[in-house]
């Protein structure tokens, strides 16, 4: 168990964010000794410059493959003043508790059929939707068996955080706690180490936001040298940032196409998910709703190639984003 404290965080200062990490490897497809699953150089230019990213998966342009990624799931049990939120026993609407919910979301599942503009992406998982979504002119129209898909999550063995801080109630939530990114990234190091470089960990608390300089943060992902890992938080209020699975969706969705933090592309980095957190007419937070398994899930919008500056003719429809939102230049929203 671990014992930390902070300084408060003025609540009427709170923004969405998501946060990365600083990458550690080399911009170049399968890094030695990185530790990442399959990748490949995804390459394009752009005004006159030569840009690449290392995507999760394989070239679909060389043939169609399934590549599926060992998944953790590190439930985090926050203690702080007198209270206790933990994923493995708070429970919402339906009974299900926060990693059973998290468990049967769009992100594991395969429950949904994803019909982008007309064009059927299939029945499948919601970041493999978007990554057939974002490569569909690269090489998956003409296969479709081709895939990134994650495993059924494995949940690991808790790990409890004994923390003093600042508790507020912004974006219309009952109560959250605060911490800050590095306290926190530097308490789950001892556990990041112990798990397997070749799979994702993944780290949920409850109601509970991060800071760095403000709040709020809703997850996550970083590379240590050894390995990719990421945090999502799940707000159990109705209508707030971080509803549900959403900064998971934002977070696993930025890994499969930045897995070492250090894509670097014309508006400087390459995150589909940051572009999109301010929201969208009718979605705040840019989230979208899915019904399955009894729960209505929200899930974030991400920015597809051409919103970095590869060709419109390397997604579905020419979108910029997956779900056809039109309000978009080139990096128009930063990286």
């Amino acid at each position: 168990m671990l014992a930390l404290a902070q300084a408060a965080v003025a609540d009427e200062a709170a923004r969405p964010m998501f946060a990365r990490r600083v990458g550690m490897q080399p911009n170049s497809a399968n890094p030695s000794g990185s530790g990442i699953p399959t990748n490949w150089d995804f390459k394009w230019k752009y005004n006159g410059n030569s840009y690449s990213a290392v995507f999760i998966g394989t070239d679909p342009s060389k043939g169609s493959a399934t590549t599926t990624i060992p998944v953790e799931i590190i439930p985090v049990v926050m203690k702080y003043n007198g209270k206790e939120e933990n994923p493995l026993t708070v429970k919402v609407k339906g009974g299900k508790t926060v990693i059973a919910n998290t468990d049967t979301s769009p992100i594991f599942t395969k429950s949904i059929d994803y019909k982008q503009g007309g064009v059927d992406l299939g029945k499948t998982q919601y970041e493999d939707a978007f990554q057939r979504a974002a490569l569909w002119g690269v090489g998956v129209s003409k296969d479709t068996s081709y895939h990134v898909l994650f495993s059924k999550p494995k949940v690991e063995k808790k790990l409890v955080i004994n923390a003093t801080g600042e508790e507020v109630n912004p974006f219309g939530t009952s109560e959250v706690f605060l911490l800050d990114i590095n306290t926190f990234d530097n308490a789950i190091q001892s556990t990041v180490a112990k798990l397997p470089a070749n799979s994702l960990p993944m780290f949920v608390t409850v109601n509970t936001y991060l800071t760095s300089g403000g709040c709020c943060i809703g997850g996550y992902h970083n590379y240590n040298g050894t390995q990719a890992y990421g945090m999502y938080t799940y707000i159990t209020d109705v209508g707030s940032f971080a509803q549900d699975v959403s900064a998971l969706s934002h977070e696993i969705g930025e890994w499969l196409d930045d897995p070492l933090t250090n894509n670097s592309v014309a508006c400087g980095i390459y995150e589909v998910g940051d572009p999109l957190e301010g929201g969208q007419p009718g979605h705040p937070y840019g989230t979208w709703t899915y019904k399955g398994h009894g729960f209505t899930y929200h899930l974030q919008d991400l920015v597809l190639p051409p919103y970095f500056g590869a060709p419109p003719t390397t997604s579905v429809n020419k979108y910029f984003t997956f779900q056809g939102y039109t309000g978009l230049g080139v990096c128009s929203n930063g990286g």
